[in-house]
């Protein structure tokens, strides 16, 4: 949803189009395989993003060297509701979940903590908080917000219009 808004509101996105809309994601999964490379090293890819939309999963964003300035948008969502979209994909593509839902609601609460206080450490990143609930009851206050984070060039309007209370499917229960 998140990287539908940037790119409506007039960014261009990093991607590789590699990664296809599907039932689980019908707008688009708006990747860039080379993230996922981070680790290893790949990062001349990063002087060509500039000012662009790249979406990075947090256990990477540590991989992202210093010398450039970023603005991480961090989308928070509920918990139970990333575990229900989980185990809706894991089922859709006939896999099994290999921990119960009790310990990874611990381990992602743990990891955005983690991942969280990292960041607020950093000199060479910017950190918002985005709430995924609140950006649907919200968007054209969350699109104000978001514009204003990054500088204020984009079309708030468009931004807010992007979001689409149709894909909330697996909602807090």
């Amino acid at each position: 949803m998140l990287m539908h808004m940037l790119c409506a509101g007039g960014m261009t996105p990093v991607t590789d189009q590699i990664r296809a809309p599907d039932a689980d994601n019908p707008k688009g999964y708006y990747e860039f395989e080379r993230v996922k490379r981070l680790p290893q090293g790949d990062v001349a890819w990063l002087d060509s993003a500039r000012d662009k939309c790249v979406k990075v999963i947090s256990a990477l964003l540590m991989y992202l060297p210093a010398g450039f300035e970023y603005k991480v948008i961090f989308m928070h969502r509920h918990i139970d509701e990333v575990l229900a979209s989980q185990r809706r994909m894991l089922a859709r593509r006939e896999q099994t979940n290999v921990e119960d839902d009790d310990n990874m609601r611990v381990l992602l609460q743990q990891h955005v903590n983690d991942v969280r206080l990292w960041l607020l450490g950093q000199p060479h990143f910017a950190l918002f908080d985005a709430d995924y609930n609140g950006i649907l009851a919200d968007p054209a206050g969350w699109a104000r917000r978001i514009n204003v984070f990054l500088g204020g060039r984009l079309d708030v309007r468009a931004m807010q219009m992007a979001v689409d209370p149709m894909l909330y499917r697996n909602r807090q229960l």
